[in-house]
């Protein structure tokens, strides 16, 4: 998988919150480091390991952390090597995969 760690970090930010019930609320880094700290979360490495056995060779484009529905996800958008876009929903807890469609 081809990112940095600094861009990993960087792209895990999200900002603002979400105030209507039922959507997505977006996590900021201060919440997001807490949460793995305290072990509520695996770390975005090793989440993206699980990417990587998936999709090999893969770039990283964008990432968010959010809850949904009480749900602690991982939103991650990746490049394929067959140029396809994949937009994948990861738990961030144990890194099982929820939702894995191509992106339009």
């Amino acid at each position: 998988m081809k990112f940095r760690r600094s861009t990993m970090l960087l792209l895990l930010l999200a900002c603002g919150f979400a105030s209507v019930p039922g959507q997505a609320r977006d996590l900021d880094q201060d919440e997001a480091l807490r949460l793995r700290r305290e072990g509520v979360i695996m770390p975005f490495e090793q989440l993206m390991l699980h990417v990587a056995q998936a999709y090999p060779d893969s770039t990283l484009l964008e990432a968010e952390l959010e809850e949904e529905d009480g749900v602690l996800v991982y939103e991650v958008e990746i490049l394929t090597t067959a140029g396809v876009v994949r937009e994948l929903e990861l738990d961030a807890r144990d890194g099982r995969v929820l939702k894995d469609e191509e992106d339009d």
